[in-house]
């Protein structure tokens, strides 16, 4: 059964930084496209960064660019999203999902169409000032 647990959120003030993880269990996360999605209050949710399973490229938003750093550490079996710089617009609950195929991952992230292996539970990210 593929699982994914995120953890690392937290509250910090803008212009701090934190780093989520996210663990999977059930599966090789090095086979999968594992990528960050955030929902604020309000507003629908939308793709943050994700890592290709087929040649370990990345895709960040524009709202992130230059901010947020995604990685995997295979042998760890877990992907990181480092955010530096935070900003109150940041405030979200971000979720890490896994898809096992790198071009419905990006459809899933650009149009919402089609449904990703499986997501995590979700943790809050709070910047505050």
């Amino acid at each position: 059964q593929l699982q994914l647990v995120e953890s690392g959120g937290g509250l910090v003030q803008p212009g701090g930084s934190l780093r989520l993880s996210c663990a999977a269990s059930g599966f090789a996360l090095d086979y999968y496209t594992i990528g960050w999605f955030r929902q604020a209050p309000g507003k629908e949710r939308e793709g943050v960064s994700y890592i290709s399973s087929s040649d370990g490229s990345t895709y960040y938003a524009d709202s992130v660019k230059g901010r947020f750093t995604i990685s995997r550490d295979n042998v760890k079996n877990t992907v990181y999203l480092q955010m530096n710089s935070l900003r109150p617009e940041d405030t979200a609950v971000y979720y890490c999902a896994a898809g096992r195929s790198v071009l419905l991952f990006r459809q899933y992230v650009f149009t919402g169409r089609g449904a990703l292996d499986s997501w995590g539970q979700g943790t809050q990210v709070t910047v505050f000032s």
